[in-house]
């Protein structure tokens, strides 16, 4: 057995990419990375004429990377630009153990509000039958009733993450990725051997003027990003659509923003699908409930081809009861405390010297040290657990996201963290 595996099919025929990253020339081929920020995209070029952009993913530019020195999706010179599979794989998951106090995992709470256990409790007992089609038309009806669309506009997943393992399924000749952002997508991509091209945004990692390819006919972003915590403009999304093009928002943790003022998720587009996931703000990781909003026809492809019973009876329940009313005003509230927490805990890690990335608008931050790797492993020797950032395209290892929790927790990470040092 060798080390992680490695992707040397990034490299496409694609536009060939001058000094600023602008788009244009005969086709060559290049590194698959479109960096947006054209003071980094020049300093950043190698010497020598036709060099390919580099893009080395570290904000305000020096050659700071982590181990995974193929994570920004280069190797420096023509070709082949190497992805290493294994930190697209990597989640936050990976960076918390049983008993220490997370701060890598975005699931608010440890588990699921005592109403919605009640609920899923009152089904145990049918668990001996097939969930039935009616019971999945019913629940479908329920989320369509929830954002204002068509139960056909509905498509149910076992998980966000199955979302994602169905795009390749669209068939796409060139995916464009919107990073930093969650890898998950990518991953799904790649593994199908889709084309795919990343678009890496400088801080304050805004998307407007990113440049998208044109030829891109699959765009995939985060609204708010994981791990930014950027919140973009429904218009600014909008602006990204074309002919011929699929544009795929992973809204997970739309429902954490008071309002969500910035969702595509009631809005009818013949291009545009929107992902929704059950597993952040209700703390139902271990029983992967999610869905798709979009037009009947794509949905229809992204469904071809499932197993039959793609959901379990506890899924579709637990889909249901928290797309009801009062459901949706709890994870307002939920969204309300977490704007207050949020601005404390900044307020807090801005006291200590730390870089904090804003505005940030989800239930995490991105924040930036001298040494990412150090200060993660000094906190867990204090049974701390916090995200990396390095496994983040575009993203050194001077990064880390944590969740954003509650005083309490804070006061904890806070006091570690002077304990420790920067």
């Amino acid at each position: 057995m060798g080390g992680p595996a490695v992707d040397a099919d990034a490299t496409r025929a694609g536009f060939a990419v001058g000094v600023h990253g602008s788009i244009g020339g005969p086709r060559t081929p290049r590194e698959a990375t479109v960096f947006v920020d054209e003071v980094r995209c020049a300093a950043e070029r190698p010497e020598g004429d036709g060099a390919a952009t580099r893009a080395q993913g570290v904000p305000g530019g020096g050659a700071s990377r982590g181990p995974e020195s193929a994570v920004a999706g280069f190797d420096g010179g023509f070709g082949a630009s190497p992805v290493d599979r294994s930190a697209l794989r990597h989640h936050g998951d990976r960076d918390v153990r049983p008993g220490m106090l997370d701060f890598a995992v975005n699931v608010r709470g440890d588990a699921p509000p005592e109403w919605l256990l009640r609920r899923l409790a009152a089904r145990l007992p049918e668990l001996g039958r097939y969930p039935s089609e009616a019971e999945a038309e019913a629940v479908r009806a329920v989320v369509a009733a929830r954002h204002g669309r068509a139960p056909e506009e509905v498509l149910l997943l076992a998980g966000a993450a199955e979302g994602f393992a169905l795009l390749p399924r669209l068939a796409s000749r060139l995916a464009a990725v919107i990073h930093p952002s969650f890898t998950e997508p990518e991953l799904a991509l790649r593994e199908a051997d889709v084309p795919v091209e990343r678009v890496v945004l400088a801080p304050p990692y805004a998307l407007a003027g990113a440049r998208v390819p044109e030829d891109a006919d699959l765009v995939v972003l985060g609204n708010p990003t994981n791990p930014t915590s950027v919140l973009h403009p429904r218009a600014v999304i909008e602006s990204l659509r074309r002919p011929g093009r699929i544009v795929v928002v992973d809204e997970a943790f739309a429902d954490a923003v008071p309002g969500e003022p910035e969702t595509l998720a009631g809005q009818s587009y013949p291009d545009v699908l929107v992902l929704r996931s059950l597993t952040k703000t209700w703390a139902l990781a271990g029983l992967r409930c999610g869905y798709l909003l979009g037009p009947p026809e794509l949905l229809a492809r992204l469904n071809h081809g499932r197993a039959h019973w793609p959901l379990g009876t506890l899924q579709l329940e637990a889909i249901a009861a928290t797309c009801e009313p009062h459901a949706i005003a709890e994870a307002e509230a939920s969204a309300v405390r977490i704007v207050a927490e949020r601005e404390a805990m900044i307020s807090r890690l801005r006291a200590l010297g730390i870089d904090v990335y804003e505005p940030a608008t989800g239930p995490f931050l991105l924040i930036r040290v001298p040494d990412g790797e150090l200060l993660r492993k000094h906190l867990a020797d204090k049974n701390i657990g916090v995200r990396r950032g390095d496994t983040f395209p575009g993203l050194g290892n001077e990064f880390l996201r944590l969740a954003v929790r509650d005083h309490a927790a804070v006061d904890r990470l806070i006091a570690a963290i002077e304990a420790v040092g920067l």
